[in-house]
């Protein structure tokens, strides 16, 4: 999913964004034969991810620059642990530091926020899996942290999966209309789910051979009683009103799948620090 030329594009981007035409800060005072040592700390517990992005912000601004890392993504840290050391020249480590800790604060929140929600779910066979509300350019970063702290994943984005919303059905007719027109005109390879809002329109997905059958926004009687109808026709989806306090209660209906966008839009980012 990232891939190193993916990574590297990102992440310059990112720099020419934050370092614009210099550093007139750091340029100003660090010399050319300055060295810097630094560790990477935590000030709360968590799970790690993004130190490979962490790691390469530094190398691509100076190959010079080394960094020991003691963790891996998706190891459990512990307010107070080193996570790696950097070493090298001083320009470039100041340089970088602020887009570096952006990248591993915000993916590390993403993951240790997804492995809450997952071990709510305990030991129920249902995945926590996150939406396309995700930041903009930012998604495939988000998605590998979901995956990181034992989430999975939904489509990432709109040619993945043909997912048929209430405005779409509101456009093409029915349930029945849309599934029966998508179903003549996309690859055999591609699966058609349905956001369905009522037991109605759970028994009509069903009869037309809805791949995956969302469950929005019920109650979980409501969905108790969605999965009896389906009787394992389809891949159950529940999403809407899914927090830390419901997803247990949830999982606990018969759905297969949970999906919320509060594992990355609501996730707020583990407390990092570079230390010199």
């Amino acid at each position: 999913m990232l891939s190193d030329f993916y990574i590297e594009d990102h992440i310059k981007e990112a720099l020419k964004e934050d370092i614009g035409f210099g550093d007139i800060t750091t340029e100003n005072l660090a010399g050319e034969n300055d060295v810097l040592n630094a560790s990477l700390d935590t000030r709360v517990d968590g799970i790690l991810c993004g130190i490979h992005v962490f790691e390469k912000v530094f190398k691509i601004l100076s190959p010079e620059i080394v960094v020991k890392c003691y963790f891996k993504d998706g190891d459990a840290i512990k307010k107070g642990d080193k996570i790696a050391d950097i070493s090298g020249p001083a320009k470039f480590i100041l340089m970088g530091e602020r887009v570096a800790l952006n990248y591993i604060q915000r993916m590390s929140g993403i993951a240790t926020e997804t492995n809450k929600y997952q071990r709510a779910i305990g030991d129920l066979p249902v995945k926590i899996v996150d939406t396309r509300k995700t930041t903009p350019n930012f998604r495939a970063f988000e998605k590998y942290s979901v995956k990181t702290g034992g989430g999975a994943l939904h489509r990432f984005n709109l040619s993945d999966c043909a997912m048929i919303k209430d405005n779409h059905i509101k456009f093409a007719g029915s349930i029945t209309n849309a599934v029966n027109k998508l179903r003549g005109s996309i690859s055999h390879a591609h699966k058609i789910e349905v956001e369905c809002d009522t037991l109605e329109q759970v028994r009509e997905a069903v009869q037309v051979g809805a791949d995956i059958i969302m469950l929005d926004n019920m109650s979980c009687d409501m969905m108790k009683e969605a999965c009896k109808l389906i009787n394992k026709k389809a891949i159950v989806e529940a999403s809407g009103n899914v927090c830390l306090d419901t997803v247990r209660a949830i999982a606990e209906c018969g759905v297969d799948i949970i999906s919320s966008s509060a594992i990355v839009a609501k996730a707020p980012t583990l407390d990092l620090g570079l230390d010199m």
